[in-house]
């Protein structure tokens, strides 16, 4: 059974940072393109970053670039969401997603296979 399983979630004052893990049973997890997304209350669940297989590709929701950062550690069968600066309005339920792809970086829900459960994110103001 696939699982993502995301962690590091929790409640940080405005201006702080987390990093969010993402592990993955999928094998091998360097065939998978990863992707971060989040919902907040009443509102659709959004694109957040997505990276490729092999890390060497990315790409952000203009709401947070330059203040979120998206790896993967292949070894560790592991991505991770660098988040800096945040905001109240990051606030949401940050999920992580995967689908098989040896290239390309993919930005919509539907492009994605696989999903974890979802890590609370709250910002205080």
């Amino acid at each position: 059974q696939v699982q993502l399983v995301e962690s590091g979630g929790g409640l940080v004052q405005a201006g702080g940072s987390l990093r969010l893990s993402c592990a993955a049973s999928l094998r091998p997890f360097g065939s998978y393109a990863m992707g971060w997304f989040r919902q907040a209350p009443g509102k659709e669940r959004e694109f957040v970053a997505a990276i490729s297989w092999s890390g060497s590709s990315t790409v952000y929701a203009d709401s947070v670039k330059g203040r979120f950062a998206i790896s993967r550690d292949n070894a560790k069968n592991t991505a991770y969401l660098e988040m800096n600066s945040l905001k109240f309005e990051d606030t949401a339920v940050y999920f992580c997603a995967a689908r098989a792809a040896l290239g390309g970086t993919y930005q919509h829900q539907e492009q994605y296979r696989y999903w974890g459960q979802g890590t609370q994110v709250t910002v205080s103001s």
